[in-house]
């Protein structure tokens, strides 16, 4: 466990956790303890024994992939506690969540509420977390990129929901994926303008990771493909 952010307003813990090194936080009231658990990746016991010092109140999930959700049912039934996630996700879950969150949405624990916000394109579902400047992100945004998408109307609804969502927020907010490292909502805002600043295929889509200027080739993030590239059974870039 690693702690990466404490405040007068949240304590922020990590865990990269199963085969995806899929990270999972533990945010807490610095006042009174009572916590929220974002995301069950993988190991439940881990998870466990780092929110033993807590008052855990919530399950909160910010989309349905196996890698975020792999230890739900285990937490779920050691803690006995309600589970968050948004309709539009609860299919591919375990287990019903008694929480259907919506964009805008508070949830409080503690002295601190936490702002939901919907973010489709990685999936319909897709869920970010905020509280002050310190952003859950969930695989909508990563340094250097949006998350993994399955179509180019899913890249322009992950890209949308970025911009409308998450880069109205203050630049100096933390960003905290789903997987890798923490950024800086200034420095994402900076690499996703030189990526516009191109002309592009309007029908590339793909995986995550690749708005930096480091990993474009010809101009093209490293992790896209077009649908053209796909038929000729070739990756124009790939991270």
């Amino acid at each position: 466990m690693a702690r990466i952010a404490r405040d007068e307003y949240v304590q922020i813990d990590s865990l990269k956790l199963g085969p995806f090194d899929t990270n999972s936080y533990i945010l807490t009231c610095p006042l009174t303890g009572d916590s929220v658990l974002v995301d069950a990746p993988a190991e439940a016991s881990e998870i466990l024994k780092a929110a033993k010092e807590t008052n855990p109140k919530y399950i909160l999930i910010t989309h349905n992939h196996i890698d975020h959700i792999g230890a739900l049912s285990e937490l779920k039934s050691k803690l006995r506690i309600p589970v968050g996630a948004h309709r539009l996700d609860t299919k591919g879950l375990p287990l019903r969540p008694e929480i259907l969150l919506e964009d805008d949405e508070k949830v409080s624990f503690g002295r601190i509420s936490l702002k939901v916000l919907h973010t489709p394109g990685h999936t319909p579902g897709s869920l970010c977390f905020l509280i002050g400047k310190h952003l859950i992100s969930g695989d909508t945004i990563f340094p250097g990129g949006p998350g993994k998408t399955k179509s180019p109307a899913d890249l322009k609804q992950i890209i949308e929901s970025i911009t409308s969502k998450i880069f109205v927020l203050p630049d100096d907010t933390a960003i905290y994926p789903g997987h890798g490292d923490s950024t800086i909502l200034r420095k994402e805002k900076e690499e996703f303008a030189i990526f516009f600043s191109r002309s592009h295929d309007p029908t590339l889509f793909g995986m995550c990771f690749g708005f930096h200027p480091n990993h474009l080739v010809n101009g093209l993030p490293q992790y896209l493909y077009s649908v053209e590239g796909l038929r000729q059974q070739k990756v124009l870039s790939f991270c």
